[in-house]
């Protein structure tokens, strides 16, 4: 009951705001490309850095493609192009990340994403991208993207969680049905029909809403430190994970099946690292000195222009990276064809890149 009242003026805020839009008195933007956005209900951990790298990979040799994000706790402001160079402190760990990872796509930062779309616009012809993904703009109301791509946690059914700070939801739930397309996410291998289905239920979308269902996939860790990393480490049986994610548990709970000795330090959401963490890492590999140092992609953004890492932690010190992945080829390849959609149309003759 307390929380309910307390939460009411953010409920209000978010049901006159929603309202505003949904009946067209206050408009959205729509750009001369199509937009894919990639959102959430709930704040942070539902996957959308490797849904959007998914996204990526499935797009990239169809048009000239762009990544457009927030760039959340970046320290610098407004639009910026983003370079393999960059700091988080510039870019965000992100974005940095999809840079890294793609370095031909263009990615940008701007928090005010109608700006960063007419700048990424404002190119010149040969570079001006022909699509682009939004990260994280289901909230981002002012901007109408073609497609509007909504994740769900499997672990956390937004009609029984609560609004911020109470729980984990950014929205209302019931705004669910303004997605075009939903994907839960971090599911159990399999799933049967029956659990699909009342999961459809459980998230009461219309009947007209496509849903998918995927899983995480973890692939060898890979160093932070390239060219000073020690490899042997991969094969110790000892880890010491630490992370600042939103959600590591499933991270952890992957490690159990290849580790026996397990000890774990988590930090709050894109963290960023100061000297007493780097000197709680150097304690932690004094203390162990078989042990692997093991953090998630996004952490290694952040800490790779830390300054005054002590050699033996950058000797031992990896990230797992991840995928997204569908629980069959056959809902992967339909979901394939449904993001396609929204690929710009070659006009006869010319060439779209």
């Amino acid at each position: 009951m307390i929380s309910s009242i307390a939460v009411f003026p953010y409920w209000l805020a978010l049901r006159i705001r929603n309202a505003r839009y949904d009946s067209g008195k206050k408009k959205a933007v729509t750009h001369p490309v199509p937009v894919i956005s990639v959102g959430n209900i709930t704040v942070g951990g539902t996957g959308k850095t490797p849904m959007t790298e998914y996204l990526v990979n499935l797009l990239q040799g169809s048009c000239r493609l762009a990544v457009l994000s927030r760039g959340y706790k970046r320290r610098s402001k407004g639009f910026h192009l983003v370079t393999e160079d960059d700091t988080a402190d510039v870019a965000g760990d992100e974005p940095l990340q999809i840079k890294r990872k793609f370095p031909h796509i263009l990615v940008a930062v701007d928090k005010d994403r109608n700006h960063g779309v007419e700048q990424l616009l404002a190119l010149p012809e040969a570079e001006r991208p022909q699509l682009v993904l939004l990260d994280d703009g289901f909230q981002y109301r002012k901007l109408k993207p073609a497609t509007n791509l909504v994740l769900v946690d499997y672990n956390r059914p937004i009609f029984k969680d609560s609004l911020l700070p109470f729980g984990r939801l950014r929205d209302l739930p019931e705004q669910i049905r303004r997605a075009d397309v939903v994907v839960m996410t971090k599911c159990p291998r399999y799933l049967d029909e029956w659990e699909r289905g009342k999961l459809r239920q459980l998230t009461r979308l219309r009947p007209e809403q496509p849903l998918f269902f995927a899983t995480v996939k973890y692939g060898d860790p890979l160093p932070v430190f390239r060219w000073e990393a020690d490899k042997r480490y991969i094969y110790s049986k000892d880890v010491f994970l630490f992370s600042g994610v939103a959600d590591d548990r499933p991270l952890r709970v992957q490690l159990t099946d290849r580790y026996e000795h397990i000890a774990h330090k988590r930090f709050g959401d894109h963290h960023r690292f100061t000297q007493a963490d780097l000197h709680l890492l150097l304690r932690e590999v004094r203390r162990n000195p078989r042990a692997l140092l093991l953090t998630t992609e996004k952490d290694a953004q952040r800490l790779l222009h830390c300054e005054n890492l002590d050699p033996e932690v950058r000797r031992r010190l990896f990230y797992l990276p991840i995928e997204t992945e569908f629980l069959s080829w056959e809902e992967g390849e339909a979901f394939d064809v449904r993001m396609r959609r929204d690929l710009p149309k070659k006009e006869p003759g010319s060439l779209l890149f």
